[in-house]
């Protein structure tokens, strides 16, 4: 089995994005599996209504891998990063996330549009817009509020405003130096300040899963800013959200946040590209490995299916 992953930084960069690549590098190796890193800008796309079995990477025709797994983030790559996997799921390579589905999760409205759609419990949100009511907001939402820019990750461009004054004060700064800016805002839960679960989700299945807690008696409980993770055992109410999330986004590989309230959970959001590290500190648990996996038992069914229908069929000959 090959595999790519498309990744935007350098491998050997000290980011945790290219130490969780290095991991699929390593674990690949261990698996007999072919696995390249290639950045999106080395590739070319040419649509041509003949060839389909090879794609332009650094300017030379290459043949197609088994699978895709993209982990470059749209708020760094954009468009472009976008169009090579369409492309490559055009060409009939298997995909770890698709293109669609990526778009969706950057978008946080929109992820949660889809949810509240299925009645998946989510905070209550708001699309900012400028000018802000801000008592049509505290009407709807109340204070204190969670302010989000629509494409952050990692806990980047996520603000609790305690009230109406310090709320107005911030949507004036922003309104005069960045009144481009899209926002979202959200119910505050009290009742998760400072914890969330992260819960892990492979093809359908919560392979892992965590609490991250706080340091700092701040209310963002990331793993990159520092936050404490120890190993969560989820119950079958927490599982179920998180496997139905996924399904609902079409994701095969997803990371999805949960939020303590009053009636069990509610999803924070989807990550589409979710980081590991963390989670494997603390439950010993190799995501690589899951999702290469996922991978190689994806293919098998395919095969086995084919190989029933080719025998259906020379049965069928031969009774005719």
């Amino acid at each position: 089995m090959e595999v790519w992953i498309l990744f935007n930084e350098e491998i050997e960069s000290s980011s945790a994005e290219a130490f969780e690549v290095r991991r699929f590098l390593s674990e690949g190796k261990e698996m007999g599996i072919d696995v390249k890193v290639y950045h999106p800008e080395q590739f070319d796309l040419v649509v041509d209504e003949d060839n389909k079995d090879s794609i332009l990477i650094d300017g030379k025709p290459t043949p197609l891998p088994d699978y895709v797994l993209p982990r470059c983030y749209v708020i760094d790559s954009g468009y472009f990063s976008l169009a090579v996997v369409r492309q490559l799921k055009r060409l009939g390579v298997r995909i770890f996330n698709d293109s669609a589905s990526i778009e969706m999760v950057s978008d946080k409205m929109h992820t949660h549009q889809a949810l509240g759609e299925s009645n998946i419990p989510t905070p209550k949100t708001m699309l900012g817009k400028f000018p802000i009511n801000i008592d049509l907001i505290e009407r709807h939402i109340g204070f204190p509020i969670v302010v989000k820019t629509l494409l952050g990750v990692n806990g980047t461009g996520v603000f609790l405003i305690d009230n109406h004054k310090s709320f107005e004060d911030l949507m004036s700064l922003i309104e005069q130096t960045s009144p481009d800016i899209q926002l979202i805002f959200q119910k505050y839960i009290a009742m998760s300040h400072g914890r969330d679960l992260r819960l892990f989700v492979v093809d359908g299945e919560v392979v892992a899963s965590m609490e991250r807690r706080a340091n700092d008696g701040g209310f963002k409980a990331n793993y990159t800013q520092g936050a404490k993770v120890v190993k969560f055992e989820p119950d079958d109410e927490a599982r179920e959200i998180a496997i139905r999330t996924a399904e609902i986004l079409n994701l095969q590989v997803a990371g999805i946040d949960l939020l303590y309230d009053e009636n069990g959970y509610t999803v924070c959001e989807a990550n589409s590209f979710p980081g590991f590290k963390g989670l494997e500190s603390c439950t010993k648990v190799n995501i690589p490995q899951a999702i290469f996996s996922a991978m190689q038992k994806r293919i098998g069914a395919e095969y086995a299916q084919q190989s029933a229908g080719i025998a259906a069929n020379d049965l069928k000959k031969l009774a005719s």
